[in-house]
């Protein structure tokens, strides 16, 4: 008992230390234990945290394990620390980042066919903010770019992994606003990350300027 109680304590101070999700197997590894062992420690965790309604919970997500701070506390916190780094998107980069989430991989243009109008410029917003990737291209006639979520946008959006997302009737009705985590700010502009590297933009996306 004294060893398995060592064992946990040494997973809790690692996942306290780090500031992004670790791996199961990583956990693991560095604990010297089977995945099997180090899930049900952190199992035993998840649950220690959940029932002593604290500040802090502990949660599985993008594909790692991460301290997060209590939703109950949110609003407080939120206005304590007014500085924190919020992303700022439009109702119609949400809604394209909800159609990416849900049909990924998928091409530009099939962005545009359901959404009816020019998602160039919401998919590059979304590449600046790193929500975003280009995960290969497509095999057909011209090789369109396929886009894809990162895990940063598990990370702002509490996932584990994707299949966690809500599942909608119809992708084209998806009201991302909401279940909008309080890191996104929504707002009716579509806005760049000013230090994003604009070259590094799929062609595609360099045909009109984004910000327009």
């Amino acid at each position: 008992m004294e060893e398995r109680n060592y064992t946990k304590g040494l997973l809790e101070a690692l996942l306290f230390l780090s500031s992004d999700p670790i791996k199961l197997s990583a956990l693991a590894k560095s604990c010297g234990i089977e995945k099997t062992e180090a899930r049900e420690l952190l199992d035993e965790l998840i649950l220690d945290y959940q029932e002593r309604e604290g500040g802090f919970l502990l949660r599985e997500i993008a594909g790692g394990y991460q301290f997060i701070t209590n939703q109950k506390y949110s609003e407080i916190l939120s206005h304590i620390f007014k500085d924190k780094k919020r992303e700022t998107l439009s109702r119609g980069t949400l809604d394209t980042l909800a159609i990416i989430a849900y049909k990924q991989p998928i091409t530009l243009t099939e962005l545009d066919e359901i959404r009816g109008v020019s998602s160039r410029a919401m998919v590059a917003s979304l590449m600046s903010k790193k929500l975003v990737k280009a995960v290969g291209q497509k095999e057909v006639p011209g090789r369109p770019t396929l886009y894809g979520t990162t895990n940063e946008f598990l990370l702002h959006f509490g996932l584990s992994k994707l299949t966690d997302l809500p599942t909608p009737v119809e992708v084209k009705e998806l009201k991302f606003e909401d279940f909008t985590p309080e890191s996104i700010i929504v707002t009716d502009e579509t806005e760049m990350n000013p230090d994003f590297d604009l070259d590094s933009l799929p062609e595609e996306l360099k045909e009109e300027n984004p910000n327009e």
